[in-house]
């Protein structure tokens, strides 16, 4: 592998990228370090040491992993690239049910283009919001539970503008360093943004475990993490291959097709999507009980007890029975047997044994059910992983190998290392894994 990235850095247009996509990644985390104007840099830091330690620890982390801590802290790029995951996900779903959407994404480039402008405007609206309400929480004290300081130098109204003004101007800074990588660099320039926050906070969640429970429970919680790490891979790369026969035919005076070829059904279809819906949705239980502390009744006490731990049973259960239902979901919608069979029977493919147009139709949903179920059970298995951990050796909040954070890591690398291994092979090189 060093010699893989020796002949990477020894091609002069390669290593040009790579070192773009470091340079970009350093300014990246460093506005990620910046305060917001107006943040009381010390208050700030002092609240987000209670709050780690406090019962509301959890309800940040969704949210704070995808930041690498610049949330908790309010950096200019505080909002990280939530966003813009928020809007792309909202613009894959309306595609389906807008038919606007629908035909401009069957426009081929021009039309992506398109979706692609208005995710930009949906972010940017997104993060107006959500810095509005990061804002104002930290203006009432109610962002981090547990600590009466000051969070701002000033709760004026003028403040309040340039904090929010600043916050959505660095999610507009992160959306296009974003489009310059992959533009310019390697790789898809929000993943490997993504997996950069991600990965920022490693180091913390390692020496938090190594300071809490000793060196020994570190080792395990390592050997472990490389078990996970494997595991994923293992299912992250496995597929059904279904084989794809094309009919030859004249058009003119020559002859088309007669070639094979297959249709890659991942096991993991959904990817990430599916564990990041069901902890949003799980995390507004959470949040309804932290902005009623001074109310009870039956429903909130109910809330409280099993819906904010994630130690407990029912939330443990919950949790994974929505990421099964999201998992088939986020399927549903992103892969049509329908439109996949009428292609084919357009281009005079067939699947050996089944004959084209409905039977074809109905065998791709067959298939695509029953890898699916395997798909949304890994995915249910690894999120509790964190949950698991905090059972056994009380390191959930810390627990670094496991849920969203491993799967956005192996993701991201392995896709990043096959492009690097596909340019790699253009040059006639060995290969980036030999």
């Amino acid at each position: 592998m060093l010699s893989a990235f020796a002949n990477a850095f020894r091609t002069p247009d390669l290593r040009r990228k790579l070192l773009f996509v470091l340079l970009i990644i350093v300014i990246f985390r460093l506005g990620s370090q910046i305060p917001t104007p107006g943040v009381d840099v010390g208050n700030v830091r002092a609240c987000v040491d209670i709050a780690k330690e406090g019962d509301s620890a959890g309800l940040y982390n969704l949210v704070n992993l995808f930041s690498g801590g610049a949330l908790l802290q309010l950096t200019i790029f505080a909002l990280g690239i939530m966003p813009y995951i928020t809007a792309s996900i909202i613009l894959q779903l309306l595609v389906v049910v807008i038919p606007r959407l629908e035909a401009l994404k069957k426009e081929g480039q021009s039309g992506q283009t398109k979706i692609t402008q208005y995710t930009r405007y949906l972010t940017l609206g997104l993060a107006v919001l959500q810095a509005t309400g990061i804002v104002a929480l930290a203006r009432s004290g109610n962002l981090l539970q547990g600590c009466n300081q000051n969070l701002l130098h000033d709760n004026g109204t003028a403040t309040f503008l340039t904090m929010v003004v600043t916050m959505t101007a660095g999610t507009a800074v992160i959306m296009w360093l974003g489009e310059l990588i992959t533009e310019h660099g390697i790789g898809n320039g929000m993943s490997l943004m993504i997996f950069t926050q991600v990965v920022a906070g490693f180091p913390a969640s390692l020496w938090a475990v190594e300071q809490s429970k000793g060196p020994w429970v570190l080792g395990v919680v390592l050997v472990i993490g490389m078990v996970i790490i494997a595991a994923v891979i293992y299912v992250e790369q496995a597929q059904r291959r279904i084989p794809v026969q094309y009919a030859r035919r004249m058009v003119g005076r020559k002859m088309f097709g007669g070639s094979s070829t297959y249709i890659p059904l991942k096991v993991n279809q959904a990817g990430v999507i599916p564990v990041i819906f069901a902890s949003s949705l799980l995390y507004l239980p959470a949040m309804i009980v932290q902005f009623n502390q001074n109310k009870s009744n039956s429903v909130l006490d109910w809330v409280n007890a099993h819906l904010v731990r994630g130690d407990h049973p029912i939330y443990m259960i919950l949790f994974f029975a929505l990421i099964v239902f999201f998992t088939y979901f986020y399927v549903s919608i992103t892969f049509n047997p329908q439109e996949v069979a009428d292609n084919m029977k357009k281009y005079g493919g067939f699947i050996p044994g089944i004959r084209a147009g409905k039977p074809t139709e109905e065998y791709l949903s067959y298939v695509l059910s029953r890898i699916t179920l395997p798909g949304a059970l890994y995915l249910g298995l690894v999120a509790l992983i964190p949950l698991i951990a905090f059972a056994l050796i009380g390191a959930s909040q810390s627990f670094p190998f496991g849920g969203t954070s491993i799967l956005i890591m192996v993701g991201v690398a392995l896709d990043t290392v096959k492009q690097i291994e596909s340019q790699l092979q253009q040059r006639n090189y060995e290969g980036f894994l030999r």
